[in-house]
């Protein structure tokens, strides 16, 4: 099968390598210093799980590539307003669209089904840019849990993980999910497909929302913060907040607050992804894991003091860095 990875950073490139490692035909599209070193030495990636290079293609030209089967999108969510609109040429008839964004994504209220069928969310998708370029008959939803950083151009660290879940929109089991699985499966992937796909993103959200915004401000890694008396506090009480949306919208969490703060503890001295962003002079991720979450908090007449209060200060700390 035809892939497309947009967006081959850490994760990205990952992917391709171990799909092209696996006879699958993948199209890595990225750019810059790290675009070139694939381009000229092929993906090399340091893994526990053994040490491997691969050459997929390494493109920044999506028309050279032309229609595929899947279309990973592995940006950073506050990219793809920028980057939809210019994936036509990737998206033939029966093109499938994984999207595999962390937090809350565009699509959330698509094939939702219920009152908010169809609802936008402005604060990841304004204007709704993203939805009028895909479809919502081709997206699917992805979960991913590995974790890789780009050591240098063209070098992979995959540090942990092989978990990718996904699943229809709508919960349907389709022939389309299985065909993914299977490949990603053969590729030495774990992918489930899930019936209940925004579960787990609230899962994942559950942590990212409080902790991301928490460790930017601080410095602090996830065992810090669970357990500092006053800021362990303070994310109990945030994570309360995001559950309570999640609840409203009719997903019950079967992961406690409790257990959450125990398993960050047990993660250890571990950045988020948000502080690792904060220090390398990326932009963060704030809006799809944090301002998300309060723009249902308002459509759903939730007040979130304490998740207001990390939002913005954090918004405040990107904005100087910036």
């Amino acid at each position: 099968m035809r892939f497309a990875i947009v967006g081959a950073g850490a994760i990205g490139a990952y992917l391709g390598a171990k799909l092209s490692q696996a006879g699958e035909d993948a199209y890595l599209i990225a750019r810059g210093p790290h675009l070139r070193a694939m381009q000229d030495h092929g993906v090399r990636v340091r893994s526990p799980e053994g040490d491997f290079e691969a050459r997929p293609t390494a493109t920044d030209d999506v028309e050279s590539i032309g229609p595929v089967d899947f279309a990973f999108l592995t940006v950073k969510a506050h990219s793809l307003p920028e980057i939809a609109p210019l994936l036509a040429p990737l998206l033939g008839r029966e093109t499938s669209v994984v999207s595999a964004q962390n937090g809350i994504p565009w699509w959330y209220f698509q094939r939702h089904g219920g009152p908010w069928e169809g609802a936008s969310l402005e604060s990841v998708d304004p204007g709704g840019v993203i939805a009028n370029a895909i479809e919502p008959h081709r997206i699917i939803g992805c979960i991913i849990y590995p974790s890789a950083v780009i050591v240098e151009p063209g070098v992979i660290e995959h540090i942990e993980g092989n978990r990718f879940a996904i699943g229809e929109l709508d919960g349907s089991q389709s022939e389309r999910c299985k065909r993914l699985s299977g490949a990603l499966a053969g590729a030495g992937f774990r992918c489930p497909i899930r019936r209940q796909i925004r579960h787990d993103l609230w899962v994942k959200l559950l942590g990212n929302a409080v902790f991301n915004p928490m460790s930017a401000l601080t410095g602090a890694t996830l065992v810090e913060m669970a357990t500092h008396p006053e800021a362990g506090a303070v994310a109990r009480e945030a994570m309360a907040e995001a559950d309570a949306v999640a609840r409203a919208l009719g997903v019950e969490l079967a992961v406690s607050i409790d257990q959450r703060m125990v398993g960050a503890e047990k993660v250890g001295s571990h950045k988020t992804s948000m502080l690792q962003d904060l220090e390398t002079g990326r932009p963060l991720e704030l809006e799809s894991v944090v301002g998300v979450v309060i723009e249902l908090g308002e459509k759903l007449g939730i007040p979130m003091p304490h998740t207001r209060t990390l939002y913005a200060c954090t918004k405040l700390l990107a904005q100087g860095r910036a």
